[in-house]
């Protein structure tokens, strides 16, 4: 895949599911006319494309964050992998879960948590999620649109609040890439209701 390639789009037909190999995958939902929000990132080993399973219809896009490889399942043989490979069944049903759990809590944060808060818990899940690279600058090239998409606000608010998070020396950024150097006053953030 490369970067920028739309892999699936709202809309498109199911006839497969997808795992990424290598690089950086945005799972993301049209919202207006012209907007988007982001529902998840898929990394290394991760799943893609499962929504839409029981409709047929892929009702989020896909789109490559960066160069990279992605394998591709033909419906048919996921479905008759999943009846026979009772490892491969247990794990993907765990992956559904860790899913649930991140989708109920992005949606309790959208609803009770200010920008700053969920500009700072989405930091953390970042780091998380892609790691660190050599240089300590979490491993995924994120532009401030995208950040703004996952967390659901407005890229002026997005840009305010990591402005307001450099001059507090919470983080740095460098080419899109944002390295938390206060992870301690990151974490409160995510604690904190007025933040």
């Amino acid at each position: 895949m490369k970067k920028n390639e739309v892999i699936f789009e709202e809309g498109d037909p199911v006839k497969g599911i997808y795992f990424v190999l290598s690089g950086n995958v945005k799972v993301h939902k049209k919202w207006g006319q012209d907007k988007e929000v982001i529902l998840r990132f898929a990394s290394n080993g991760a799943i893609f494309g499962h929504r839409g399973l029981d409709t047929k219809i892929y009702p989020i896009s896909a789109t490559a964050l960066e160069d990279g490889i992605v394998c591709y399942f033909d419906l048919d043989f996921f479905e008759a992998t999943l009846k026979v490979n009772n490892e491969f069944t247990y794990r993907l049903m765990m992956f559904f879960v860790k899913d649930l759990q991140e989708s109920e809590t992005k949606m309790r944060n959208l609803a009770h948590m200010p920008v700053k808060g969920r500009v700072a818990q989405a930091l953390i899940y970042l780091e998380k999620q892609f790691g660190l690279r050599d240089d300590g600058f979490i491993n995924i090239r994120l532009s401030r649109q995208d950040l703004a998409s996952f967390i659901g606000a407005t890229y002026e608010t997005v840009f305010r609040v990591i402005n307001e998070l450099l001059g507090e020396k919470i983080v740095t950024v460098h080419d899109k890439y944002i390295k938390v150097i206060n992870e301690q006053k990151l974490v409160l953030l995510t604690t904190d209701e007025e933040a």
